[in-house]
């Protein structure tokens, strides 16, 4: 299938069926229905908005330039995600080896809400490939089919991730009250 996400090359070309209707939008459309959303889910899952923001921009001109070819996938939405998501983490690697990361580590926006700022905080702490599968599954609203294709994952280690890493904010959510 596609690449896998520590690989910085694009994701699968085929992605499974989704709520995604962008093959009949000019990419501009596309882009102001679907940036906010993609900037917020590649923020929670890299854990800094300006890197995030970064990605975006990134992926969405990649985007852009294959737009022929990727507003025909079944998701193109999620390519976008993937995109950001592999741009994001080689960002991070060349990052670490020049410097350690603590200096270029920026913490996404809070939410105004306590709750929020909690919950941000515990995902935070997850390692990345359990933040990354509930981002799809919760923020994006992917199926786990659609999470397993975008990430290039089993569905099973989708369905696993996803448990512990709830788990996990379950349990770091009760401690914090």
């Amino acid at each position: 299938m596609g690449s896998h996400l520590s690989a910085p090359a694009g994701p699968p070309d085929v992605l499974p069926r989704s709520r995604d209707t962008s093959s009949h939008l000019p990419f501009e459309q596309f882009y102001r229905d679907h940036v906010d959303r993609i900037h917020r889910a590649l923020a929670l899952a890299v854990g800094d908005t300006a890197v995030a923001r970064e990605a975006t921009d990134e992926a969405m001109a990649r985007a852009y330039a294959r737009w022929d070819r990727v507003r025909r996938l079944d998701n193109p939405g999620g390519w976008v995600f993937r995109v950001g998501l592999n741009w994001a983490t080689s960002w991070w690697r060349k990052v670490r080896r020049e410097r350690p990361p603590a200096e270029d580590r920026h913490p996404a926006t809070a939410a105004p809400d306590p709750a929020g700022l909690a919950a941000r905080s515990a995902l935070e702490l997850l390692p990345m490939n359990r933040r990354t599968v509930i981002v799809c599954r919760v923020l994006l609203d992917l199926s786990t089919a659609e999470t397993a294709a975008v990430l290039d994952l089993a569905e099973g280690t989708v369905r696993s991730r996803l448990s512990r890493g709830l788990a996990e904010l379950r349990a770091a959510l009760a401690e914090e009250e």
